[in-house]
């Protein structure tokens, strides 16, 4: 008789081996998890051994530690939430990868604290409260204690629910809270909370009329020409010279000692870096346009490296403006702590900049935290509001930067999410607009169905009366409006009540 085939048959031997396979991608799956929370203590772990070379022969080190853990767990968090608002438009666009975009912010961001972070670490450190109230040694230190950990939960909290909230706002909600409940409501200098509070609400609306009129612009003088490449080979040059004259003015202002340059020789040093920028970009953007059609795609690609330039330029913006939401608090309890406490000595040094070891492990803290978890909001601001490409890109990010800028010159504690996404949210009213009532651009459509020997005739406006086809066509998603709108809106009172209540826990528990 013939031998009977072989049943296949799994191996006991096989079995187990797979067993061991599906528990060590289990172990893998688990470990790429623990990565980053891992590499975030590491980073605590450094600041803190860091701190120690400049602290630790003060009385009270143990509590400065503390508080430096606490700092770069909140730089870590800002920079986790906040490089959505640096690089998301520059990702969205596609004009740079998810990789490079991380590095780039992390070595922005700690340009931006270390050289232009000063002005506003001193507002949020000394300004908001009234140092001179407080009258018991150390307070001041447990006070700002509280509003780290309480603003750095908060934003924990609403990174991991990926809802675009404001650190600025949650660090001044948790500093008022925890000063009124150390010392009642009149601790608070709450004519600096006013001030601060209108440029939260100017800024957003100043950010999307800048992005608004930047594409106006642009529309006006490269997309609606004829010639599109001719024109994008003018003016893209004088864009970049631009934005590096006003960059470069930008950082002569923030020489020490200040004021040591005449107003008159900033202005001509802006004036000669931008002229140097013109010229330098000019060869490049001719080579980039050779071959190119005569389409908007091609603009794309020109707007390519500008796009990137202005998404450096918001990441030292936003390191030299939020690094004192994380920073501020640490510099005042160094200062409470490192001066021993007396109060007329920290009142006669409250004007002087934070030290650098401080600044320093709130803009390392920052890149950090993008480097480990910046993903996750990228997608949400650069794509999921409304779709940008780098021409749209290029206005958010530059309005963006430029205000932010402006804010930090003056020392101004902004709200850089609040001003990036009101710039995103002003391209996209710009482009509703545009596209339902601009006459250049129905003049240009006719003038392209003309040359390509096409009948012309009017867009049918019937759509128009059918409510569902006009919200159907809607450019900016309403939904993600308001949804911002409500965590804006409950981020100060939440972040107030949060710090009040750790601070009387630490009391209870410490003092």
């Amino acid at each position: 008789m013939p031998d009977r085939p072989a049943t296949p048959a799994k191996r006991t031997l096989d079995k187990d081996l797979d067993k061991f396979t599906y528990v060590e991608d289990a172990i893998h799956h688990v470990a790429r998890r623990l990565v980053a929370p891992g590499l975030g203590l590491i980073f605590l772990g450094l600041a803190m051994v860091f701190a120690g070379i400049y602290v630790l022969d003060q009385p009270r080190a143990t509590l400065i530690f503390a508080a430096v853990v606490l700092a770069g767990y909140m730089a870590m968090n800002i920079g986790a939430k906040d490089v959505a608002n640096n690089v998301g438009a520059a990702v969205g666009a596609r004009a740079i990868t998810m990789t490079q975009a991380l590095v780039m912010a992390a070595i922005f961001e700690i340009l931006g604290a270390t050289i232009g972070g000063g002005p506003v670490i001193n507002t949020i450190s000394t300004h908001i409260v009234d140092t001179n109230r407080i009258i018991s040694v150390g307070k001041l230190a447990w006070l700002m204690m509280a509003a780290l950990l309480a603003a750095a939960l908060w934003i924990n909290l609403a990174t991991w629910l990926k809802a675009p909230v404001s650190t600025t706002h949650t660090i001044v909600g948790a500093v008022v809270g925890a000063g009124a409940a150390a010392a009642g409501p009149q601790l608070v200098n709450w004519n600096v909370l006013a001030a601060i509070s209108a440029g939260w609400v100017v800024t957003p609306f100043m950010g999307g009329g800048i992005a608004a009129g930047i594409l106006f612009f642009i529309e006006t003088f490269i997309i609606y020409r004829d010639d599109k490449i001719a024109a994008a080979r003018h003016w893209i040059p004088i864009l970049i010279g631009l934005m590096a004259g006003a960059f470069a003015g930008y950082l002569v202002v923030q020489l020490e000692p200040k004021d040591t340059i005449p107003n008159l020789l900033n202005l001509g040093i802006g004036i000669g870096i931008g002229v140097i920028a013109w010229l330098g970009a000019r060869p490049l953007v001719a080579a980039q346009s050779a071959g190119l059609e005569n389409k908007n795609s091609s603009l794309r690609k020109l707007f390519r490296l500008p796009l990137i330039c202005s998404a450096a330029l918001m990441s030292f913006a936003h390191g030299a403006n939020d690094v004192a939401n994380a920073i501020g608090p640490l510099a005042a309890i160094v200062r409470d702590i490192g001066l021993g406490g007396s109060l007329s000595v920290l009142a006669e040094t409250s004007a002087q900049k934070a030290p650098y070891w401080v600044v320093l492990i709130g803009g390392c803290g920052i890149s950090v935290g993008v480097l480990l978890y910046g993903p996750r909001l990228i997608r949400l601001l650069g794509e999921q509001i409304t779709k940008l490409n780098p021409m749209r890109a290029y206005c958010v990010a530059v309005s963006a930067a430029l205000t932010v800028i402006v804010a930090a010159w003056f020392g101004f504690p902004v709200s850089s999410t609040h001003i990036a996404v009101g710039a995103v949210f002003g391209v996209g009213f710009f482009r509703e607009w545009s596209t339902a009532r601009s006459k250049r651009r129905l003049d240009y459509m006719r003038r392209q169905a003309e040359a390509a020997g096409i009948a012309w005739h009017e867009p049918d406006t019937a759509d128009e009366r059918n409510l569902d086809e006009i919200y159907r066509r809607r450019l900016v998603r309403r939904s993600h409006f308001m949804t911002i709108i409500a965590a804006w809106a409950i981020t100060v009172p939440v972040a107030a009540l949060l710090a009040a209540v750790v601070y009387w826990v630490m009391v209870a528990l410490f003092i």
